[in-house]
């Protein structure tokens, strides 16, 4: 087996969430970076309150941190191509300034991730005509995200119209593989067709970023049966890192070095920081890194 190249990264959302600035909005970027470095991470994701980038290359290199990405929210079917290409050339342009690999997009019109609605029941789907436009724009962010040396990789995700694996698989078939990219989530393929492997081993040559997000299976029971949104889900506790959860990421990472992946597989997991300690989770996930995923590779080096 080749040398593998895996980064470890972990996400800011443990720490403070864009979707509800509110919980966490007391951990500052020293405290959320240097939680990061105690935790042994290469890097992690840009939040919402991430400063511009001199700042934050600043505080990286203090660290010796990098970026891996970030999330895009894009709205081709709603506002048109032109709108979402004008949007995403700024979010390019950031990402190239503070040395990313990846922008993360996932298309929300109509989602209703933020909502209030039952994220189980309520999540929307795409006409022929929509899903039409939708790949032939990600065709085209493809290749803006290439302009700055990035890589664009989908986010399927609770609540959009690109959620389940029927989904992911049209998706797919209808862009372009050398311009539209997957990024495979454990968590949320898993609540959403209650299988995470299925989705790996179709589509393992298109995955360029990978989210480790495990899941509290009697916690998601409770929110199915209450008809919970997606935000009441992950506050009481829905998400979890790995190690904590119902998910055997052996199988996950397996094969993923059996495909030779290398790139960022980055630990996320929403939780309210008030009741989840975020060094305690950044603790919990990389023991289990260390304990049950790195010793699979035999004793070859493919981390810090």
């Amino acid at each position: 087996m080749e040398h593998q190249q895996i980064l470890w990264g972990i996400a800011p959302i443990g720490w403070r969430n864009d979707d509800l600035p509110e919980i966490g909005a007391g951990n500052t970027l020293s405290h959320l970076l240097s939680d990061i470095v105690v935790a042994g991470f290469q890097g992690t994701e840009v939040g919402g309150f991430f400063p511009e980038p001199k700042i934050l290359n600043k505080e990286l290199k203090l660290r010796n941190l990098r970026i891996a990405g970030q999330w895009f929210s894009s709205f081709i079917i709603r506002d048109g191509i032109e709108e979402a290409t004008k949007a995403f050339h700024k979010h390019c342009q950031y990402l190239k300034e503070v040395n990313a690999d990846v922008a993360v997009v996932s298309e929300q019109t109509y989602s209703i991730q933020g909502t209030t609605k039952n994220v189980f029941l309520e999540k929307p789907n795409f006409t022929d005509v929509e899903w039409a436009a939708l790949c032939q724009g990600l065709n085209q962010l493809g290749r803006v995200a290439e302009e700055y040396g990035l890589k664009l990789v989908y986010h399927h995700h609770m609540g959009t119209g690109v959620q389940t694996l029927e989904e992911i698989d049209r998706l797919m078939e209808n862009t372009d593989q050398e311009h539209v990219h997957l990024l495979y989530d454990t968590g949320h393929i898993f609540i959403s067709d209650g299988d995470y492997m299925n989705l790996l081993k179709k589509h393992i040559g298109r995955i360029r970023h990978v989210h480790f997000k495990d899941v509290r299976k009697e916690v998601t029971e409770q929110c199915k049966r209450a008809g919970k949104s997606f935000l009441q889900s992950f506050l009481i506790g829905m998400f979890t890192v790995p190690g904590d959860g119902c998910i055997d990421f052996t199988e996950v990472y397996r094969t993923l070095i059996e495909h030779n992946y290398q790139s960022w597989i980055v630990i996320e997991a929403e939780q309210d920081p008030a009741i989840a300690h975020p060094l305690e989770y950044a603790l919990i996930a990389r023991r289990y890194i260390d304990e049950k995923l790195l010793p699979i590779n035999n004793g070859q080096l493919i981390s810090n």
